[in-house]
């Protein structure tokens, strides 16, 4: 009986001690996975714009769909908040960001610049709200708007 007891109490002692180091792993693939859903977006810009011809007629325009993948799972941190968002003008031009809090943390930012001579990224009506759990589709759209400009709009 006191070998069970003594056999609880050091495994919950080390499941204690290891919990704020499987947090920071899970915030980590969190933030990696988060990326990667942001250089897919980029991809899909660039294939978009150098595949196509921009128009200024926005129904004649090239379009394509991307979904974007939410982290979840055991490995995955919890997130709060997630959006397509356009940041501040830059001297790259416009873009557009993945902007997340993951649960009782901080804004995090990661950008999606295509190369710069591809074409420029606007968020159409402001931040874009994506799932935080589960899949959202974004609608890509190559309009001439002084230059090729890709559109982000979400369809799903």
């Amino acid at each position: 009986m006191i070998r069970v007891v003594l056999t609880v109490l050091v495994a919950v002692a080390l499941l204690s001690v290891s919990m704020p180091a499987l947090e920071d792993a899970r915030v980590g693939t969190t933030d990696e996975r988060l990326g990667t859903e942001s250089d897919r977006i980029e991809r899909a810009i660039g294939a978009l714009s150098s595949g196509s011809r921009s128009v200024s007629d926005p129904s004649l325009a090239a379009r394509t769909t991307i979904t974007v993948r939410s982290p979840s799972g055991l490995t995955a941190a919890r997130i709060d908040r997630l959006a397509i968002v356009e940041p501040e003008r830059s001297r790259n031009g416009p873009g557009a960001a993945l902007r997340y809090r993951i649960r009782g943390g901080r804004d995090r930012t990661v950008s999606i610049v295509p190369d710069a001579a591809t074409a420029t990224v606007e968020v159409v009506d402001g931040p874009i709200p994506l799932r935080t759990r589960g899949e959202s589709r974004l609608g890509l759209r190559l309009v001439d708007d002084a230059g090729p400009t890709v559109e982000i709009a979400r369809v799903g």
